[in-house]
């Protein structure tokens, strides 16, 4: 089961009033728990009745039902990032109260229903599973390197030049190692080998 998950391109938002009440839903993408908290944080209106949030990161989730009625709220979030087959993602659906109560149906329903419209409307990419590798290679050897990997979408984290030559420290999809293996040992005629950092 290799079914391809996917983020947020960007940052985005949504708004609706359901009777009365006034629901803003803004996403953002997050590579981790602090980021998600931060983008809740920033993101809220402390003048507005509630600020009920939800995120996913692989295995790890919260959500916050921010005073509505447990339930009602948070998880309906969490259910819609989930529904919409998005992870890596926060999700804060902010209600300014309109006078009339929605019952605990209408309340999951309305926040539910916002987030998952929000997500469905925004720009998706795919996660890749992405390697690091490191290696060792000759100064006259690097601009060769580097363009050659271009292709395979490898990035340059680091590389530190040293007395014999650069050591170079590289970000690359999962999927492309073996090939960027290769190539660095065909291009070098075997005196450089690329190693897996993780």
């Amino acid at each position: 089961m290799s079914e391809t998950r996917h983020t947020l391109a960007g940052p985005c938002r949504h708004s609706e009033e359901i009777r009365k009440s006034r629901f803003l839903v803004q996403a953002a993408p997050v590579d981790n728990a602090a980021q998600a908290l931060a983008f809740v944080r920033e993101a809220a209106d402390p003048t507005a009745t509630h600020n009920c949030w939800a995120y996913r990161i692989g295995q790890d989730y919260r959500f916050n039902d921010d005073g509505e009625p447990g339930g009602t709220a948070g998880r309906p979030i969490l259910q819609a990032i989930e529904g919409q087959g998005i992870d890596r993602a926060a999700v804060l659906v902010t209600r300014w109260f309109g006078g009339i109560k929605l019952g605990a149906g209408g309340l999951a329903r309305a926040y539910g229903g916002s987030a998952a419209e929000c997500l469905r409307l925004a720009a998706r990419v795919p996660i890749v599973a992405m390697a690091r590798l490191g290696l060792h290679c000759d100064f006259a050897l690097l601009a060769l390197l580097k363009a050659r990997l271009k292709d395979l979408h490898v990035e340059v984290e680091h590389e530190t030049f040293e007395n014999d030559g650069v050591a170079l420290e590289l970000r690359l999809p999962l999927d492309h190692v073996t090939e960027a293996q290769a190539r660095i040992t065909d291009l070098s005629r075997g005196r450089s080998v690329a190693r897996p950092l993780d």
